[in-house]
């Protein structure tokens, strides 16, 4: 984000393979009896701030694993700009957001939940692209 505009930029990710995180844990099989914790990651902080994608596999995960759970669906995963519409007003339909962190910090995420058997269902939303004409795509057709 631009602080001095508050506009959103799309960014290339691509870090160095150095800073590139590395899978550990495979996809766990489908589990026969979902049982889906529903989550937004820049809410679960116990504190008044944005959490992150680490915080949440640090912290929740656990959490989700000891109450039972075999899924976790991460809502408002797409980026998006005006973070009171809870993730639903995408300004990036292939950017994961970047207040919790960054897309290398998500994967670490993920592999700690399938690490603990644990599914990732992601919630996109592709009917509610922002409709702002400077950080929104409604204008994309022109």
């Amino acid at each position: 984000q631009d602080h001095s505009t508050n506009l959103f930029n799309g960014v290339h990710w691509d870090p160095p393979a150095s800073e590139r995180y590395t899978i550990r844990h495979p996809r766990p099989e489908q589990p026969t009896n979902l049982k889906i914790y529903e989550a937004h990651v820049g809410m679960a902080s116990c504190d008044p701030r944005v959490a992150t994608y680490s915080e949440f596999a640090r912290d929740v995960l656990p959490r989700i694993k000891r109450m039972g759970y075999n899924a976790v669906q991460l809502m408002a995963v797409a980026e998006h700009a005006h973070y009171g519409c809870f993730g639903y007003h995408v300004t990036s339909f292939f950017a994961p957001a970047s207040r919790q962190g960054t897309p290398e910090e998500l994967k670490l995420l993920v592999d700690t939940a399938h690490g603990l058997g644990i599914v990732v269902l992601m919630d996109l939303v592709h009917a509610h692209a922002s409709s702002n004409a400077l950080d929104g795509i409604a204008q994309m057709d022109g």
